[in-house]
């Protein structure tokens, strides 16, 4: 918005004249702060009320998904490396830990997002 029609736009709303909204222009978009200005921020700062419950929030318990595709293919990875003799402990449905040759690895599933089309 033009500074012309801002200042219509004033003389409008408020139902003033010209000068009066071409001040009311001018105060808003000067960067001066006026010792007014500065006594009504100080007391807008004062006045914030910050309130704080006296009962704790209950938390929302979420059910964990469990993904069929990955559970299916964890069993396939711990079977391989039973047959192996491999040793592993299973973290949950996508992710494995285990021990081979004195090394540690970690076999993880992720399972990415399809694109979407535009």
């Amino acid at each position: 918005m033009t500074k012309e029609q801002e200042i219509i736009k004033y003389m409008i709303a408020l139902d003033i004249s010209r000068e009066e909204a071409e001040q009311l222009w001018q105060d808003d978009h000067d960067d001066v702060v006026t010792p007014e200005m500065k006594e009504m921020e100080e007391k807008a700062k004062k006045n914030r009320r910050y309130e704080k419950s006296s009962t704790p929030r209950k938390k929302t318990e979420r059910e964990r998904k469990i993904d069929p595709n990955k559970l299916a293919l964890h069993s396939i990875l711990a079977n391989a490396l039973n047959d192996a003799g491999i040793e592993h402990t299973p973290k949950n449905e996508s992710e494995l830990s285990f021990t081979y040759c004195g090394d540690e690895f970690t076999i993880k599933l992720i399972k990415h997002r399809k694109e979407k089309k535009s």
